[in-house]
């Protein structure tokens, strides 16, 4: 990095190749078990620590914008990690890399639905099903410890509880983020600055601001044009786009999202909706490649590979528009107070409706015994107490499943 006159940090020029950076997200995107956290801890340990590719403290900046932003934070640090080291197409394979492992072995998952009709197949899918309720509930636990930690808070995820309860669908969702946005912005005003850390990237105000309005005119005329041309692509990227979009606090945030989108207007099923969550907690990867085994079951056509296709770059080019918009102007807006006071709210809001789908679909349809209940503490208990992968809850479950339905 160097200086200009005025004393500015100038962006580093980008000294990777496109094919270096495939390469190393390929291998992340292999090898990455864990959930968007633990895929930060490996991100760090192959980038910065062993790669070298930037320093702890531009890192600890770039998480923090991803974690400030909606999106998939793991993808969008991937995909600004890329941009850095060798530019927009080095963004592009970050991005490629490390989704495409997670988002194929979906799909096939998807192309194999039919085999766990039945048998030993219908066993894992009620498995599948059960692990979905300790993974979510590890996830609001957490979330709640770290989001709403004092009364005010609190409240707000309880308020977004009741407007997701009264006003279901879509709509709920959006406005329980929005609820939770204007209480921050009101009741959580106060709280710890931001450190002082600098990102530097080679992206132009002109290209945020860009990046901006696109994310912008596909969020608000996106349902409008859905709406006026009966065209069945149109209407699932409309549906994953707005999930991808509104998705504060993580990848388990999208499962109410998409539940709404997906299963309410009967284009899955309840069952195959949580089986195929259950899944995406067995393949490493981001969360969001859930959307490619939606995306290839949904009964309206398209469905299949352009289903995946459509659903998959739907679901991750809002976060990813963000990360691009926002990167020039970062430094200077993290520091203003009604930023931070706004995404307190809004996270302690994401609380709240990542709650309210905990018992509604994934409890309700999920759990049906006794022992379906048990084997769903069991998993959580191997999650939270045993610190157990996800990976080894999924098969734990899966075996669990096929027990239940032999007995």
């Amino acid at each position: 990095m160097s200086e200009d006159g005025a004393g500015v940090t100038a962006p580093p020029a980008p000294d990777g190749t496109p094919g270096e950076v495939f390469g190393a997200f390929l291998k992340l995107g292999l090898t990455s078990f864990g959930g968007p956290i633990a895929h930060l801890g490996y991100f760090r340990d192959e980038l910065v620590t062993r790669r070298k590719w930037l320093d702890e403290a531009g890192y600890a900046d770039l998480v923090a914008l991803c974690q400030f932003l909606p999106g998939p934070a793991s993808s969008q640090t991937g995909f600004a990690l890329g941009l850095m080291r060798a530019g927009p197409l080095g963004a592009l394979a970050a991005w490629t890399a490390f989704t495409l492992p997670s988002a194929v072995l979906l799909l096939l998952f998807a192309y194999g639905a039919d085999a766990f009709d039945s048998g030993v197949g219908a066993g894992i899918v009620h498995g599948l099903k059960i692990v979905a309720v300790a993974v979510v509930a590890q996830a609001v636990l957490g979330m709640t410890k770290a989001l709403t930690p004092d009364r005010i808070r609190a409240s707000i995820a309880v308020a977004a509880v009741l407007i997701v309860v009264f006003l279901a669908g879509p709509l709920g969702q959006i406005a329980a983020i929005v609820g939770g946005v204007l209480g921050g912005l009101v009741l959580c005003r106060d709280g710890p600055a931001p450190q002082a850390t600098h990102i530097a990237i080679p992206i132009s105000r002109g290209v945020g601001i860009a990046a901006l309005a696109l994310f912008a005119i596909l969020l608000v005329l996106g349902p409008l044009f859905a709406a006026a041309q009966p065209s069945g692509a149109l209407a699932l990227f409309n549906a994953f786009y707005r999930a991808g979009a509104l998705v504060f606090g993580g990848g388990h945030v999208v499962l109410p999202l998409l539940e709404a989108s997906v299963v309410a207007p009967d284009w899955a099923s309840a069952d195959a909706f949580l089986a195929g969550y259950g899944a995406a907690q067995a393949v490493p990867g981001p969360l969001f490649t859930f959307a490619a085994y939606l995306g290839a079951i949904v009964t309206p056509e398209p469905n299949g590979i352009a289903g995946a296709a459509i659903g998959l770059v739907a679901i991750f080019l809002p976060g990813l528009l963000l990360v691009i918009g926002l990167l020039p102007f970062w430094d200077a807006f993290r520091r203003r107070p009604f930023a931070q006071a706004a995404m307190r709210g809004a996270n302690a809001a994401v609380v709240g409706i990542l709650g309210a789908a905990l018992y509604d679909p994934v409890f309700t349809s999920a759990i049906g015994a006794p022992a379906d209940f048990a084997l769903a503490l069991l998993g959580f208990a191997l999650l939270m107490a045993w610190k157990a992968p996800p990976w080894i809850v999924v098969v734990v479950s899966a075996l669990g499943g096929i027990a239940l339905t032999g007995l």
